[in-house]
């Protein structure tokens, strides 16, 4: 490896850029090349979307359901039964923006009570259903 000297007989302290433009040259072109052929091949026309609410519309508090291991069911620490699971979740459907469900589940409740509170959710139009838990560790 050959380094340039200046008169003084030292290395000079400039560096030599013509690599990083013939890099950066090249690089430019293979962008170039190949953008355009980053479209879609196929095709198609795609649906507007119609928003059911404005974006700027503030979200509404989650609805907590809660399960316990004996199959009693509570909505917002409330006690309920089925049919009043059912009126509720219906009553909240239509609201926009609509709130999200939260399935809060004793651990040893059977899973299939659970199932039967979210089929109800989904059976009413509830779009959000979430499910609470404890962090890892937490004996709660």
């Amino acid at each position: 490896m050959a380094f340039s000297s200046n008169d003084s007989g030292g290395p000079m302290a400039s560096i030599n850029v013509t690599p990083l433009v013939d890099v950066m040259l090249v690089l430019l072109i293979i962008f170039m090349i190949t953008t355009p052929l980053m479209r879609h091949k196929v095709q198609v026309k795609l649906p507007n979307a119609v928003l059911r609410h404005k974006p700027d519309d503030p979200p509404r508090p989650p609805v907590t359901v809660t399960v316990k291991a004996d199959g009693s069911i509570f909505w917002n620490d409330d006690p309920v039964d089925q049919g009043v699971l059912d009126a509720k979740l219906a009553g909240i459907a239509p609201l926009l923006p609509q709130p999200e469900v939260d399935v809060r589940a004793d651990k040893n409740t059977h899973y299939g009570t659970i199932w039967k509170v979210v089929k109800t959710a989904q059976a009413n139009g509830i779009l959000k259903i979430g499910f609470v838990s404890a962090p890892k560790g937490d004996g709660h």
